[in-house]
């Protein structure tokens, strides 16, 4: 994806009218390079995947990854583990996204058992699983139905499974968050994104990206069944939790 055809410019130019943030067939030809530039700590997190799996995943276990996009996730799995070590099903709402993953899964990892659906993860039929990602996705659903999700997803982890979270945060202060919200625009000005495009795409990810603190989401995962719960990563207003479902 180092072609300039598929370098993020969605919002280089002046719009008279910015719309909505969606995941249309423009973000999909350029998420890659999007997602590298204006998601601090993304590759890190997906490095750590494989590590996870082999910790807390039985082999041969289930993998759901919810919102998977072009499925990154899944990639980062088949990179490190054998061909036998998991199943994945990534489920994604955007039929751009799923057309694309599927055939990226395809040429990339022939030997491994993957599988993309198309769907809407608040209404999912979920199977059985052993570890499930939630990789930026949580942030784009309506607050009001987010426990629900988090609560479908406990259901559906076995005994011993764990929940890997990615979020875009707000800090409790004020001051705090201001001040990380200003360093985040650092980032990506120093990834080449200039002030209209920051502008531009803060503007229509308004009231589409809705972030939580770490506090609501402990929270959340804590009333829905998790009661053990840690943010293991953190980048600016950009994290990751672990949460465990008992044995």
């Amino acid at each position: 994806m180092s072609d300039a055809s598929y370098r993020d410019a969605i919002f280089s130019t002046p719009l008279d009218r910015v719309a909505r943030f969606s995941f249309d067939e423009r973000v999909v030809a350029c998420f890659p390079d999007m997602i590298r530039r204006s998601v601090p700590g993304y590759g890190q997190i997906l490095a750590m995947l494989g590590p996870l799996a082999r910790r807390h995943l039985r082999h041969g276990g289930h993998v759901y990854d919810l919102g998977c996009s072009l499925g990154a996730a899944g990639l980062a799995l088949a990179g490190q583990l054998p061909e036998d070590a998991f199943r994945y099903t990534g489920v994604d709402l955007s039929p751009t996204m799923v057309e694309r993953a599927r055939q990226t899964l395809h040429d990339e990892c022939p030997g491994h058992d993957m599988t993309v659906i198309e769907g809407d993860i608040r209404h999912h039929a979920y199977d059985a699983s052993g570890m499930i990602l939630l990789n930026f996705t949580l942030q784009f659903l309506d607050p009001a139905d987010r426990d629900a999700v988090i609560a479908r997803l406990y259901e559906a982890l076995e005994p011993g499974g764990v929940l890997i979270l990615s979020e875009k945060i707000v800090a409790d202060d004020e001051q705090d968050n201001a001040w990380l919200v200003e360093r985040y625009h650092d980032f990506k000005r120093a990834n080449g994104y200039s002030e209209l495009e920051i502008s531009q795409k803060r503007t229509a990810l308004e009231n589409v990206l809705v972030p939580d603190t770490l506090a609501a989401h402990h929270e959340r995962l804590e009333r829905t069944g998790f009661h053990r719960s840690l943010t293991w990563f953190q980048y600016l207003n950009f994290a990751s939790l672990i949460a465990f479902k008992e044995a």
